[in-house]
């Protein structure tokens, strides 16, 4: 397999496609609110959320790198299968989030014991990631 034949553009759209999808998913439209409850944070406690919000430039710059790695892995395995269709590349993305991402992260939320509100807020965003990484993937390849 050669590396030079990844589409290096695509694997960066499909990288920050997760921040963006983040950006909703965490967002008041969606999920905030929830989230907040079931992470155990008060919105009203200003201090707490102003060190969260410090703390952020660093958990994005993290967050990002991740991603870079999780598209660049996918594009990977994409490739390695031949995936030229969205639909294909739909359910390798499917399996891939099944098999490896939700497996761990419902591991770590029963032995962290989240509730699994907590859990399925934090892997559906997983689940829409991994979708529109792999249709970037396999349409831009």
């Amino acid at each position: 397999m050669h590396m030079h034949s990844l589409n290096w553009l695509a694997i960066l759209v499909a990288a920050i496609s997760t921040m963006v999808v983040g950006f909703l998913w965490y967002s008041p439209l969606l999920f905030a609110n929830a989230w907040v409850r079931e992470m155990g944070y008060d919105p009203n406690d200003k201090a707490r959320m102003n060190e969260m919000k410090k703390s952020a430039g660093p958990a994005y710059a993290g967050s990002l790198l991740a991603s870079i790695v999780s598209a660049f892995t996918l594009a990977l395995i994409l490739h390695g299968l031949r995936a030229e269709s969205a639909h294909f590349g739909l359910m390798v993305s499917f399996h891939v989030w099944l098999g490896f991402v939700a497996t761990v992260q419902l591991t770590g939320a029963l032995f962290a014991k989240q509730s699994m509100k907590l859990f399925a807020i934090n892997t559906g965003y997983q689940l829409v990631c991994y979708l529109v990484m792999g249709a970037i993937l396999t349409v831009w390849s």
